[in-house]
């Protein structure tokens, strides 16, 4: 393999300690339909892949008929107070683009949200200077996760070839747009992902610091 040239971070739970805050964010508009949860039953719906189908597998779950037009807005903006509210970046992110920084390796972030909710996310944790003009988000490609068409989208536009990239995601679904994409790929366990990670061939990194150790292993 050659040499990395750029990382490819997925956002929310890769380089945003987001994941809790939108299952309480979850939590809090399903109780209002008469769904009283603990946060922690909803991490299991948050498995990557598109809003819009995240919701409605949770409706299926939680036998509600629930139409996403309404859902959906609702979810956005509880996710956004919270944010707002509580959101931090994931412990030693800023030492990991620090590195990349003097290694001279380029960046980027590639996510299923809309472009205006992953700027939000970067200028609530003071990373979104380091990602200026570089945000891409699966509304622009009109595809998502674990369609490989974002992560073709952020390497062309960084200008990259796919085996000078490493792509980074919380998610099984995430991580295997990576692969799809025929990219290097890690998956950041952040939670207790049982079978899923068993069943797909992706090296596994449980601190994010790691993704140093895995550069350096192939440069």
């Amino acid at each position: 393999m050659s040499k990395i040239k750029c990382v490819i971070f997925d956002c929310d739970g890769t380089l945003v300690d987001s994941e809790r805050l939108c299952c309480q964010a979850l939590a809090n508009v399903f109780t209002e339909f008469g769904r009283e949860l603990p946060a922690e039953e909803y991490m299991k719906y948050f498995q990557g892949g598109k809003l819009a189908d995240i919701l409605s597998h949770t409706l299926d779950q939680l036998e509600l008929d629930i139409s996403l037009d309404e859902l959906e807005p609702k979810y956005r903006a509880e996710t956004k107070r919270l944010f707002e509210l509580h959101l931090q970046p994931t412990q030693g992110i800023e030492t990991v683009l620090d590195y990349l920084d003097t290694q001279g390796i380029a960046y980027c972030v590639a996510s299923n949200a809309p472009t205006e909710k992953i700027r939000l996310s970067l200028q609530l944790t003071d990373l979104v200077e380091r990602f200026e003009g570089k945000i891409y988000s699966a509304f622009d490609a009109n595809s998502w996760k674990p369609e490989p068409d974002l992560i073709h989208l952020a390497m062309m536009n960084m200008g990259f070839s796919v085996n000078e990239c490493l792509y980074i995601d919380d998610t099984p679904k995430g991580a295997l747009a990576g692969v799809n994409a025929g990219v290097e790929t890690l998956l950041y366990k952040t939670q207790n992902l049982g079978s899923e990670v068993d069943d797909l061939d992706i090296p596994v990194i449980d601190e994010i610091s790691q993704i140093k150790t895995r550069i350096e292993a192939v440069a």
